[in-house]
């Protein structure tokens, strides 16, 4: 396997960078919008131009100006910069250069990256003459482009390509297991990926709804590989403002369709919010495995601590079967514990019932406790066939009346009695065997 280049993409805000990132992806990837400051944390993808692969880093604005959290947009701009193999500038090519133009320069020029300058919104021909201005920022020939419409997109990624140091070919790996980190706005999701990665990879900021963009990282956790996606909060609909919050927010439900595990944060010294249950209860439609952090334990006094295991037993006393830690993601304090219950989950989500003890279990439990009647007929399971792992699912076949979803769930507790089914739901599907044609 090839370590593949990495293209960074930066610029001050408002400058079109994320809509370059689309352009080149064919997608909407990255959050866009009119509004400057869309984009916080750097966001990686993966891209291909003229048969080269490579990895392009999306950024956030640089703006000299402003409170900590804009330091720590520039911070993350620097760390992208000098991971880069090549560096793309985006500046306006029709505003005169301003600080913001400048101070980018200038970390580039010192970073010693070889450099593209791209002059953004030149939508038409009339435009290029007027890009010259650019060439006082040190960075070379402006190359003139309309990220918005495509115009000469394809001769600036020739250029980026051309820039491109040779792959480097690494060990083969195996799959990489996902682990996403969920909750509502300001639980410490940032704080939790930061601790795990060791470094200052997303911003952590108490403005809630600082995350905009899923950001994922592949980090170690006691000696095993894992990769970490940070969401945007998911708060209620209502609560919702704007058109980038929206679309955040809907990416990260998307999240839960390329999960393994989600580590669902609570706020330790605020309880369970019905709008959190409802959370879980998606998590766990989606057939993901699960680990409920308790977050902020260290600064939770006893009273609270208490009303809050409470609040876990009653709002998600369903998911009784998921692991739940006490934490500070901040200190790090009580984290020893997480990779063994990561490790404990996503071997029980691929754990196998042999079909024979299957049977002889389901069977056994039935005739002790034979399904009720539902409409005057009661269902009778002729046997069972685990069809699936990730989550573990198990088909029933069934004749005569139906079997209810109390009786299902009745043989799933009976199988997390006799197996080890830790932090994963169980998917049992009834289905009814179809009578033998006459001959």
């Amino acid at each position: 396997m090839s370590r593949l280049p990495v293209v960074a993409i930066v610029g001050r805000p408002n400058v079109g960078k994320s809509t370059l990132v689309n352009r080149v992806l064919k997608r909407g990837a990255a959050v866009v919008g009119p509004k400057p400051g869309i984009t916080r944390d750097r966001r990686e993808f993966e891209a291909e131009w003229s048969g080269r692969e490579f990895v392009i880093v999306d950024t956030g604005g640089w703006d000299t100006a402003g409170d900590a959290l804009t330091a720590d947009v520039r911070t993350q701009a620097q760390a992208a910069v000098a991971a880069a193999d090549v560096v793309v500038v985006v500046a306006d090519a029709i505003t005169p250069a301003v600080e913001e133009d400048l101070a980018v320069a200038r970390i580039v020029q010192r970073s010693g990256v070889p450099v593209v300058l791209v002059a953004n919104k030149a939508d038409g021909a009339a435009v290029d003459p007027q890009v010259g201005h650019l060439w006082s920022l040190g960075l070379g020939e402006p190359q003139p482009v309309s990220a918005l419409h495509g115009r000469n997109i394809g001769d600036l990624l020739d250029l980026i390509v051309s820039r491109l140091p040779a792959a480097e070919v690494i060990p083969e790996a195996e799959e990489v297991p996902t682990l996403a980190i969920l909750g509502r706005p300001n639980v410490g999701k940032s704080t939790l990926l930061n601790r795990l990665a060791g470094e200052s990879r997303v911003l952590v900021s108490p403005v809630p709804g600082t995350t905009r963009d899923p950001i994922d990282v592949v980090v170690e956790i006691d000696g095993s590989p894992y990769r970490v996606v940070d969401t945007a909060g998911i708060r209620r609909r209502t609560h919702v403002k704007g058109v980038a919050e929206a679309f955040s927010v809907e990416r990260a439900r998307a999240v839960l369709d390329e999960a393994d595990l989600v580590l669902m944060m609570l706020d330790g010294t605020a309880g369970v919010t019905h709008q959190e249950q409802r959370l879980v209860e998606e998590i766990v439609e989606a057939g993901c495995g699960l680990i409920v952090l308790l977050n902020k334990w260290d600064v939770t006094d006893a009273e609270q601590k208490e009303r809050t295991v409470i609040d876990v037993g009653d709002r998600l006393g369903f998911v009784a079967w998921a692991p739940v830690l006490r934490v500070a993601a901040l200190t790090g304090a009580r984290m020893q514990r997480l990779g063994l219950a990561i490790s404990e989950v996503l071997a029980a989500r691929r754990r196998r019932i042999p079909t024979p003890e299957l049977n002889r279990m389901l069977l056994a439990w039935q005739e002790a406790h034979p399904p009720p009647t539902r409409g005057g007929r009661r269902g009778r399971i002729l046997y069972a066939v685990q069809v699936g792992v990730d989550p573990p699912t198990i088909v029933l076949f069934v004749r005569g009346g139906e079997i209810g979803p109390d009786y299902l769930r009745f043989l799933e507790g009976r199988l997390r009695e006799h197996y080890e089914f830790t932090g994963t739901p169980i998917r049992l599907v009834a289905r009814r065997r179809q009578p033998r044609e006459p001959r």
